[in-house]
């Protein structure tokens, strides 16, 4: 299914800029150095307003209303602040006269957080996540540009109606289709099955076709009100893995588990039977893999009809889990959260 790209409405031309609202969370982006060479570094020290300062002509592009959220490391990135951050860029999106939105975000969750954005955000207008890899003190930092391409993509008329996007090394992903690869390289980014959304070279954008999922205005989920989504753990497969990491996970209270599970989303017989006891049980069980890439499909390697377990599809362990906590707000049903999998 592809889903229509929603096209900006035609304005007429005028000098104003258009209006961008730039939320910070922290991240590398924002980071500086702690000793040299650089071995370490802390998250967030610099404002949002120094990042903006640093990148010379962003504001050329675009008037920047700066708002921090957060000042964190995105190691730290949760729920609490996810919802702060979608309460801000959904107030700022619902205002006419802003263009889109762009949030500078650590980069070793920032793909959970575009991708949460993405399923709940209801806007054609464009949402862009932007990061870096390394700090703003240290040699060749990759900020300055990336957030000068992330602008100039939030500005684009034909980033409209493409869901929530992430900006780095020149590439621009759509928020499903990103992950994170490498533990320091800049092209740590990689949409691995649908590919690129686009190139941006210096603020000049080229995109390439439109999400193929639901997301945003399509998306059936909305900003969470709950005190709390539902308790979703993930538990990594491995060789010889035994039940204990899925019974501790039941009895901590997990309304779902995630599995990433070794090959096509698989486990080991001990580890089975723990996950089919807790899909017997209630539990949402879905099956992720640890490889990276690929597809888990129903009913190859598992009976998942029998066993009462989930295919994640596309998605890796992590998004799955993001998923599967939004849907378990609307049903605890496995097969409609199946075709959740299937749709998103």
């Amino acid at each position: 299914m592809v889903v229509p790209v929603a096209r900006k409405p035609a304005v007429r031309p005028g000098p104003a800029l258009p209006r961008i609202t730039l939320l910070a969370t922290g991240g590398t982006i924002a980071g500086a150095e702690t000793s040299r060479p650089m071995r370490g570094y802390r998250s967030g020290v610099y404002s949002i307003r120094s990042l903006i300062a640093a990148a010379p002509g962003v504001e050329a592009l675009a008037r920047l209303d700066a708002v921090p959220v957060a000042s964190i490391g995105s190691q730290d990135m949760g729920e609490r602040v996810w919802r702060a951050l979608a309460r801000r860029a959904q107030s700022a999106l619902d205002s006419p006269a802003v263009a889109g939105v762009v949030v500078t975000h650590g980069t070793d969750t920032m793909e959970e957080t575009a991708y949460f954005l993405n399923l709940v955000l209801r806007t054609a207008k464009p949402v862009v996540l932007v990061g870096a890899m390394r700090p703003a003190t240290a040699m060749s930092a990759d900020g300055p540009m990336n957030l000068y391409n992330a602008v100039a993509a939030a500005v684009h008329p034909d980033a409209w109606g493409r869901g929530v996007l992430v900006v780095a090394n020149d590439e621009i992903h759509f928020a499903r289709e990103v992950a994170k690869t490498n533990t320091t390289q800049v092209g740590t980014f990689k949409s691995t099955h649908r590919g690129l959304a686009g190139l941006v070279s210096s603020g000049r954008i080229h995109f390439y076709g439109a999400p193929v999922r639901r997301h945003t205005l399509g998306s059936a989920f909305a900003i969470p009100r709950r005190a709390a989504l539902p308790r979703v753990d993930i538990v990594y497969a491995h060789a010889g893995m035994g039940r204990d990491h899925i019974d501790a996970a039941v009895r901590a209270g997990a309304r779902g588990l995630v599995i990433a599970g070794v090959g096509n989303g698989n486990l080991g017989a001990q580890a089975q039977a723990a996950a089919a006891a807790a899909a017997r049980a209630g539990l949402a069980v879905v099956r992720s893999s640890r490889t990276g890439g690929g597809i888990v499909e129903r009913n190859v390697e598992m009976d998942d009809d029998r066993l009462g377990f989930i295919a994640a599809d596309e998605l890796n362990p992590q998004k799955a889990r993001i998923l599967l906590m939004l849907g378990l707000t609307q049903t605890r049903d496995p097969a409609a959260l199946q075709e959740m999998f299937y749709a998103y």
